[in-house]
């Protein structure tokens, strides 16, 4: 806490003390008001301005400081001035002085608890943004709610001052004034009880409750609004459709069968989607050819000399393929079927919110679910035209070895590809025009992968922009700016991977009305519903993660919300999502990152550990690498963890699971690990720490009791 804000709560501090020191807490109580009401009537009448203002002032003071006695001011309101007059006085006083009291709590408390519950807070936010006028204007009505609590609590949020100004002035008009009528009857009254009886709070609820049933009604009149111009089945031949065999829609439509639903799964190319065909499989059965390649070369300081590797490319791509072959059952028609699905090959066209043409055959479903998944994006560069480059997609059918492949994009797939190709032999350049790659990892992380491509030969270029192409007698030809120069890169092969673009036309999506982002996704909410309550989406065609695991993860939600949203529906939980970069060494990551941590203005403590200390990693040659955790300051609650090194993406799992579960770097410390393995870098980090958080005065009490029993 800066010294300004230490200033301001010690003067509060200092000025509630005096309020209770001096004894005015006395003076507001229902007693003492009603054996001071006519003298206070007399002053009143007397001095009207004075006493209006007076009152006006110490009002907003006692609300301001969120001191006891609102009610009773209120009351006295009505008392000495009367109903129209003392509304007045009170309603302003009192929305000023809880606007007071919000600022204040900002200002102090704010930034501390932020930097402890930032992830929390930002959820909270992310809500009020949407409804947080509603939330308040409904706790506003309600005086069971404490009305100095949401003051303070408030403050907090990011809800601007200007909105809870307003919504306070008008929620808590109808309470305020309950209370001042009751002071224009204070003789009648023999306690505070007496103004809120069993059948008022009921009434008041009730009226709280208002803002959010007119809310729903709202909602429920734009979801009418969407459904208008088409006419609904009266039956339905399915529970749900699924559009798009991946791995979200294949896990949708298991869920379904599961459950006994009737469930149609739809895909127009191949079961298994990108990941099996053209994504993680092939990628990673590439990766582990260019291992082996990779293993070969370094052989030697291992005591085996082998010399130079000789790459067979075509029988590298076709086992490649093989392994795309093998691992095809387990997504096939076949076995999908047998578990209740009806698998349907063909291409999808949604004709209404409810029916699906397929081969010329028109179903229906209550429900229907969107997983189509994303295709590789391609950039506007001037002369590029299609079959001049190669994506993620279409390398696959490459079976002659490229003399020169040169890469558009640093992100995973692009360093993933580079240095594959590298260690295979292939003259690879990769070209980003970010100032690093990788760039949503922290710096470290995009120096040390940077460097590791450059040791396989990769040259990388940062910084630089492609421009235009062009074919020459030589070949074809990139060029791209860097520092203001540009620069030729010719090559025989381009590849592309500067990202991944929603799969959203050619299906009637847009046709329909289903609203999109800006960035090109179906546009969900948290229960991955679209604007047409019984369409959903999940994977990469809405994200907000192109990841396999979580479009599976997506799928479980979006499926259970589809068949049984009527009794519950679940939010998505994107809180705790893994993720893998397969270079080597490889990259993983869960939750927070140093930067993103500096940028979000979150607190935290770094701990880092060194893998080149890992005795099994000394072991088996992959001495190189670290893991840096996030945790809160002096707390072992883990706020994220990055890993670079040999199985980051296994080792990573044991943070996955402390992060899910709630368990800190003390249990992770606390566990054991088999020796010599390389999980024990994880316990190796927690005891850094735990060294970092000793006990130093209890260890200094621990060194004195053993020098007296030394001598005992």
């Amino acid at each position: 806490m800066n010294k300004k804000r230490l200033i301001l709560l010690l003067a509060l501090a200092l000025l509630v003390g005096l309020f209770f020191f001096s004894g005015a807490h006395r003076y507001l109580t229902f007693d003492a008001l009603k054996s001071r009401h006519a003298a206070l009537q007399a002053w009143q009448q007397a001095n009207p301005w004075l006493a209006g203002g007076g009152y006006f002032a110490v009002y907003i003071l006692i609300t301001a400081l969120s001191l006891p006695g609102a009610a009773i001011m209120t009351l006295a309101g009505g008392a000495v001035f009367g109903f129209w007059q003392g509304l007045l006085l009170v309603s302003f006083a009192s929305s000023i002085g809880a606007t007071l009291a919000f600022l204040v709590s900002r200002y102090v408390l704010r930034d501390s608890v932020r930097g402890r519950f930032g992830k929390r807070l930002d959820v909270i936010d992310q809500g009020l943004e949407k409804d947080g006028a509603f939330y308040l204007f409904s706790l506003r009505l309600i005086p069971v709610f404490p009305f100095f609590l949401i003051n303070l609590l408030m403050g907090l949020t990011a809800m601007k001052t200007v909105v809870f100004y307003s919504v306070s002035q008008l929620g808590m008009l109808p309470g305020t004034a309950v209370f001042v009528n009751a002071g224009t009857q204070l003789a009648a009254l023999d306690s505070p009880a007496g103004i809120l009886s069993p059948a008022l709070l009921i009434s008041l609820a009730l009226l709280g409750i208002f803002p959010l049933l007119a809310r729903k009604a709202l909602a429920f009149r734009e979801q009418r609004k969407v459904y208008s111009g088409y006419s609904k089945p009266a039956s339905f031949d399915r529970n749900l459709i699924v559009i798009g065999a991946g791995s979200g829609g294949l896990v949708a439509a298991y869920i379904a069968a599961a459950v006994k639903a009737k469930v149609t799964l739809i895909e127009k190319h191949a079961m298994g989607g990108d990941c099996l065909n053209t994504g993680c499989v092939p990628s990673k059965a590439l990766i582990r050819s260019a291992a082996a390649a990779h293993a070969v070369r370094e052989s030697a300081r291992f005591g085996i000399h082998s010399g130079e590797p000789q790459t067979d490319f075509a029988a590298v791509m076709a086992r490649v393929h093989e392994v795309i072959s093998k691992i095809e059952p387990h997504d096939s028609v076949e076995r999908y079927t047998a578990l209740g699905v009806e698998c349907v090959q063909g291409e999808a066209k949604l004709l209404d919110p409810w029916t699906v043409e397929v081969n010329g055959q028109r179903l229906s479903a209550r429900d229907i679910i969107i997983a189509t998944g994303a295709r590789p994006a391609v950039p506007p560069i001037s002369g590029l035209q299609d079959g001049d480059y190669l994506t993620s997609d279409t390398l696959w059918s490459l079976r002659e070895q490229p003399q020169q492949l040169l890469i558009l994009g640093g992100g995973p797939i692009g360093c993933e590809l580079a240095q594959a190709f590298a260690r295979l032999g292939v003259k690879v350049t990769l070209l980003e025009a970010a100032p690093r790659l990788l760039i949503r990892e922290d710096e470290i992380v995009s120096e040390t992968i940077l460097q590791a491509l450059r040791n396989d030969g990769v040259a990388v270029h940062t910084g630089c922009k492609a421009n235009r192409f062009e074919h020459t007698d030589a070949g074809p030809v990139l060029y791209a700016e860097s520092d203001g120069e540009e620069r030729p890169f010719a090559h025989d092969k381009l590849l592309i991977a500067v990202g991944r673009k929603a799969n959203v036309s050619g299906f009637g999506l847009q046709e329909l009305g289903v609203r999109l982002r800006d960035n090109g996704t179906v546009d969900t909410d948290a229960f991955l519903a679209t604007n047409f309550p019984n369409i959903r989406a999940v994977g990469d065609v809405t994200g907000p993660y192109q990841f396999t695991h979580v479009a599976s993860h997506q799928a479980w939600y979006a499926s259970v919300n589809a068949l049984f949203g009527q009794f519950k529906r679940f939010r998505a939980d994107y809180r705790v999502i893994p993720m893998a970069t397969f270079t080597s060494p490889q990259v993983a990551r869960v939750g927070l990152n140093e930067s993103e941590a500096q940028e979000r203005g979150i607190a935290y403590e770094l701990t880092s550990y060194d893998i080149s200390d890992l005795d099994r990693a000394i072991a088996d040659g992959n001495d190189h690498g670290f893991i840096r955790v996030l945790t809160e300051p002096g707390k072992d609650r883990i706020l994220g963890a990055t890993l670079v090194g040999a199985q980051a993406a296994e080792l990573n799992q044991s943070f996955v699971i402390a992060m899910r579960h709630g368990l800190g770097l003390n249990k992770l410390l606390g566990t054991i690990h088999p020796y010599p393995t390389m999980t024990e870098a994880n316990k190796y980090l927690a005891g850094q720490w735990k060294q970092a958080h000793k006990p130093d005065g209890l260890l200094a009490f621990a060194e004195k009791y053993h020098a007296w029993r030394r001598k005992a």
